[in-house]
């Protein structure tokens, strides 16, 4: 079935041919309201704003030593090395995501009910809420590569069948977060301007994106024209801290050349009210355990 089949407009077109245009947002960044969860209304307001929001210790120092421990168990674990929801870098060949951790890992499964993360999921997308993708990221010391600019919505839109904007991720740090070490940059506002990407979706495109993304990335002269309207905030701060921020903002990062490890919990929430329908730019969808399409409503 195809998008035209399901009756369903695509108003954020991307992988396309000749000049681009960025298209304005439509929808939302915030959907609830603050009687709807934890977060207080200055804070909405400001997730709603920015397109991010921190929560500093989110984590205790002992659940970060807990899940630290887990991330360490998972990428010694032989038996997953030849899984194809492990991903490993290009040059080094060291481990740099394994993907549905929180199918993998016990801990990491109850964590996602955590009321401190899945209540405040919810209300952001005022909705009933699944895990559309989740992971671990592994940054080490000296050789870790970064992640070139990109909008996530504009990926899960093109190779997963995202209809619309209403996801939110939760990246949890569990490494000191420094200005040096890699740490994430975003473009503060940005995730109120769609910005179409040039070029056909290759067929099984996610083997080689998943190390190095090529396809689906935005132009120098767009990421210029964001970074002058809206400058640049980076996420910095201790072990357990958490970044919310928005699946359309800008955002990226740089290699990690300095001793430190940058590693976290990276966590997509979807609406029930936005599940996934056919590729918008690709021939097929990407493999469940990088969109998934059970789109059954977490609960605790």
């Amino acid at each position: 079935m195809t998008i035209m089949d399901a009756g369903i407009e695509d108003v954020y077109k991307t992988r396309v041919t000749g000049d681009v245009q960025a298209i304005d947002r439509v929808d939302p960044t915030v959907w609830g309201t603050e009687a709807d969860g934890p977060v207080d209304a200055a804070t909405l307001a400001a997730h709603d704003a920015k397109g991010y929001h921190i929560v500093e210790g989110l984590l205790s120092p002992a659940e970060v030593q807990t899940y630290w421990q887990e991330l360490v168990r998972l990428s010694s674990d032989e038996t997953l090395k030849a899984d194809e929801r492990v991903i490993t870098e290009k040059k080094s060949g060291e481990v740099r995501s394994i993907f549905e951790v929180h199918k993998i890992s016990e801990l990491i499964s109850e964590l996602i009910r955590d009321p401190r993360i899945l209540d405040r999921a919810k209300q952001i997308l005022g909705s009933e809420v699944y895990i559309h993708q989740s992971r671990v990221n592994y940054m080490p010391g000296f050789k870790g590569a970064g992640f070139y600019w990109h909008s996530d919505f504009e990926t899960w839109h093109a190779e997963d069948g995202m209809p619309r904007p209403r996801a939110v991720s939760c990246s949890i740090a569990l490494t000191d977060n420094y200005p040096f070490n890699g740490g994430l940059m975003v473009m503060p506002g940005s995730q109120r301007t769609f910005v179409p990407c040039v070029g056909e979706t290759p067929e099984d495109y996610y083997k080689s994106s998943l190390k190095e993304q090529e396809i689906g990335v935005p132009s120098e002269h767009e990421i210029t024209k964001l970074a002058a309207e809206h400058g640049i905030d980076q996420f910095t701060g201790p072990a357990g801290s958490a970044l919310w921020f928005d699946s359309n903002i800008m955002h990226g990062s740089g290699n990690n050349i300095t001793p430190y490890p940058r590693s976290n919990i990276f966590l997509v929430f979807n609406s029930v009210e936005n599940a996934l329908v056919a590729p918008y730019a690709a021939a097929k969808p990407r493999p469940t355990f990088i969109g998934s399409r059970d789109f059954t409503p977490i609960t605790r």
